[in-house]
């Protein structure tokens, strides 16, 4: 994931004189991915801006996208749903608070609370 190069993510220097001068820009970076055991997930439901749908959100995973991700894709599989893995919260549609919050503990995630 590469951000374009514009003025905004420039660093220190916003303007120069000299047209040979090389800016330095800021880079996004991901943070590593923490061991189960370490992780402080919070299982909560919501219905909140979703026209009224149950969903079952898990947040507070410190990691990369791609473990957020396949994260996501074990515990949608795990309780037969859809739902979404994105932003540092997965979604999983319908009321899976403490089927979730099994699985999670049974993966090793064992600082996991449903709230």
């Amino acid at each position: 994931m590469s951000k374009k190069k514009n003025r905004r993510n420039r660093v220190d220097i916003i303007y120069s004189t000299d047209p040979d001068y090389d800016y330095e820009y800021e880079e996004d970076q991901e943070e590593a991915t923490l061991e189960p055991a370490h992780q402080k997930l919070r299982v909560v439901l919501d219905r909140k801006k979703r026209r009224g749908k149950t969903v079952t959100l898990v947040t507070g995973f410190v990691g990369t996208a791609d473990d957020l991700k396949d994260l996501g894709k074990v515990l949608k599989s795990k309780c037969g749903v859809g739902g979404s893995a994105k932003d540092g919260e997965i979604m999983v549609q319908g009321d899976h608070k403490s089927r979730v919050v099994d699985l999670l503990k049974d993966m090793g995630y064992s600082k996991t609370k449903g709230v």
